[in-house]
């Protein structure tokens, strides 16, 4: 009520001062009385006019976009006009305030790896992040207001949505088949959803992984086992010769030795995934490495095959020696069981343009046919399981190769064709590869500075 008062008193002294002024006129034409009443009336009209000046300046000011201040003015439009320009700016700061949180948790559920879509009463699309986006197959943009129905038809998806039970999840195909999305809805506020998507595919991919990986241990190992069992159970029940009785025993050392073979393996895949990568700081000389398995292939081969080991005198690589014999080691084997007797198996040392380490393994075998390329490094892959279990293969020998080698920050490479053979190569990056001559040299800079170093403290 503070501007009451004043604008009352402003009114009534308008008033007095317009009367007085028109008595002093009316005096000179004898008209005092009609002269006070008409200045009175002047006054209380220029008060009011002045008046609705004020009002129409603030009420344009409120039309508009209410930019910049409200008129100031003195008394009651004064007043007002402050308090709603102070109420305004007090609002807007609140709505940029709430604007400012609203797009930090927009950025919060944009930065989700999982997709995050909110839909209105009717199903329809309030918001979506870019991974909700590329899961359902969406534009964030140009699909806004549409019905979710209308754009995704997966039968799955739409009668889990239409359905009124969201205590579990339900799971389909992406767009365009590219993998398997699992999604959860969750009700909010009044008939809206909160609609969670993940791409599952490649833990379904996994768990399939798991499931044959388990599958064909147990078929590997229970094959040996069926064999030992019926092989002791012959010993048992029936009267053998001495020469039956050693080749029954022999068969049962090879079984034996499969098991062995394969447990080996599967403890060597074990150990390659859950260790670290080899350190860069050990170096292994190529020449020694292939000198071994060299020796090796001789005592499998029993002088079957031509063997050519080429290269590597005075390379070296950075790296874990045992995984890498292993590695080389599993490729020349395969080499020399899968080549023909009078066959050639060759091993070469070689380094690229850009400093990389081949080490190839070639043979002049059966070969391997192109659309088996793919999927050799696959455990328990085979091109042909008899012929593998024949050879003593497990299926886990190339694996163990690219875990080697991938461990080691490299890679293999793979080239084969039916009846004419095939090359292995395993490729080291530029950074794990060094020639002797590099290591002599750093050795002697090394030497060198150190010897500077004790001059110098010498003459201090």
């Amino acid at each position: 009520m503070g501007w009451l008062i004043p604008r009352l008193l402003a009114a009534t002294l308008a008033v007095i001062l317009g009367g007085l002024v028109g008595m002093a006129v009316g005096n000179a034409w004898s008209w005092p009385a009609i002269g006070a009443l008409l200045g009175a009336a002047a006054a209380a009209l220029a008060h009011a006019f002045v008046d609705a000046w004020r009002g129409h300046r603030f009420m344009n000011w409120l039309r508009g976009q209410m930019e910049g201040s409200a008129p100031r003015d003195t008394g009651f439009w004064g007043e007002v006009g402050y308090r709603v320009e102070r109420s305004v700016r007090a609002l807007e700061r609140n709505v940029a305030t709430e604007s400012a949180r609203l797009d930090q948790f927009l950025s919060a559920i944009e930065a989700s790896p999982n997709g995050v879509l909110l839909l209105d009463a009717s199903d329809q699309i309030e918001w979506c992040n870019s991974v909700a986006a590329d899961h359902f197959g969406l534009d964030p943009q140009r699909d806004r207001r549409q019905r979710i129905t209308n754009l995704v038809r997966a039968p799955a998806f739409v009668a889990y949505l239409q359905g009124d039970s969201f205590g579990e999840t339900v799971t389909f195909a992406g767009p365009g088949a590219r993998g398997t999305i699992s999604v959860a809805v969750r009700p909010y506020g009044e008939g809206k959803k909160l609609v969670l998507s993940q791409d599952i595919t490649e833990r379904e991919r996994n768990d399939a992984m798991r499931r044959d990986f388990v599958a064909n241990v147990s078929h590997e190992i229970r094959t040996p086992l069926t064999v030992l069992t019926g092989f002791i159970e012959t010993l048992g029940n029936l009267p053998l010769t001495e020469v039956e009785r050693r080749r029954v025993l022999e068969l049962m050392s090879q079984q034996t030795q499969r098991m062995q073979t394969l447990v080996g393996d599967l403890l060597t895949l074990a150990q390659l995934e859950g260790s670290p990568r080899p350190a860069s700081d050990r170096w292994v000389p190529v020449q020694n490495l292939l000198a071994q398995v060299h020796a090796d292939a001789e005592a499998l081969s029993a002088g079957r095959h031509v063997f050519d080991f080429s290269g590597g005198e005075a390379a070296q690589i950075a790296g874990a020696e045992t995984e890498l014999q292993s590695a080389v080691a599993n490729l020349v084997t395969n080499a020399v069981r899968y080549t023909p007797s009078g066959g050639r198996v060759g091993v070469s040392w070689s380094v690229r343009a850009d400093g990389a380490g081949e080490l190839e393994v070639h043979d002049s075998g059966i070969g391997i046919a192109r659309e088996h390329l793919p999927r050799l490094t696959e455990r328990f892959y085979r091109v042909d399981g008899s012929r593998s279990r024949d050879t003593g293969g497990t299926g886990l020998g190339l694996s163990i190769v690219k875990h080697v080698v991938q461990r080691h920050g490299g890679e293999l490479e793979i080239d084969s064709e039916p009846g004419r053979g095939s090359r292995f190569r395993l490729v080291f990056p530029a950074a794990r590869v060094r020639q002797m001559e590099q290591a002599l040299d750093a050795r002697r800079a090394a030497i060198e500075s150190v010897r500077a170093e004790a001059q110098g403290a010498g003459r201090l």
